[in-house]
């Protein structure tokens, strides 16, 4: 019973639309009707500013971050954080508050990592800034980040892990659909950084 309530509350705290809710607030806007679309992190960097989108990113991260700890944190240290980190993470993609939409988890999932082990998440951040950096195609560098965590759990043998990741990085490819076909096609939005877009601005 106690393993239900945690999971129905990290739910609650994942499904939180901060990227949503800030927009509406401060700026009058909704960001669901802009840019992407997206309730996350870069939709709201694009759409409001480099200040909102990284309250939105903080905020995320520490949406995933504190359900994955709850466990440890009523002292039920025997259970796994992603297992309640993975109602956070269904939380954000399906909100209760968004009549059951929301964005992609990316930033949700990275914070589970921090509960679960920070030097998966430093494998997550480190793959997102060199995909960045080299292509400056924030989509591609989120795959990226889960590709390589599932690559890390499995060389380390964390089978617990390198499955659960596995399944995200699915997940993830999916909700990232539609951004696959633009990166094929040549035709995905770049972050204002990197080395891509400054080849493509210099051409």
């Amino acid at each position: 019973m106690e393993l239900v309530i945690l999971c129905i509350v990290s739910y609650f705290i994942g499904s939180l639309p901060f990227g949503y809710w800030i927009g509406k607030v401060f700026y009058g806007r909704d960001i669901r009707t802009e840019g992407s679309g997206n309730i996350g992190t870069t939709n709201t960097l694009r759409v409001l500013g480099p200040v909102a989108g990284i309250a939105v990113l903080l905020l995320d991260l520490f949406k995933g971050t504190l359900a994955g700890a709850l466990p440890a944190l009523v002292g039920l240290h025997h259970i796994n954080p992603f297992i309640t980190g993975f109602f956070a993470i269904i939380g954000h993609t399906f909100s209760i508050w968004l009549k059951f939409k929301g964005g992609k988890a990316v930033a949700t999932s990275a914070g589970v990592l921090i509960a679960y082990n920070p030097f998966f998440f430093a494998v997550a951040v480190i793959t997102l800034v060199t995909m960045l950096l080299l292509f400056s195609m924030m989509s591609l560098g989120s795959i990226m980040g889960f590709i390589m965590v599932t690559t890390a759990a499995a060389l380390r043998h964390d089978w617990v892990l390198t499955a659960i990741a596995g399944a995200l990085t699915i997940f993830v490819v999916y909700r990232h659909r539609e951004n696959i076909k633009r990166i094929v096609q040549g035709k995905e939005s770049l972050m204002h950084f990197g080395l891509y877009y400054w080849l493509t601005k210099n051409k």
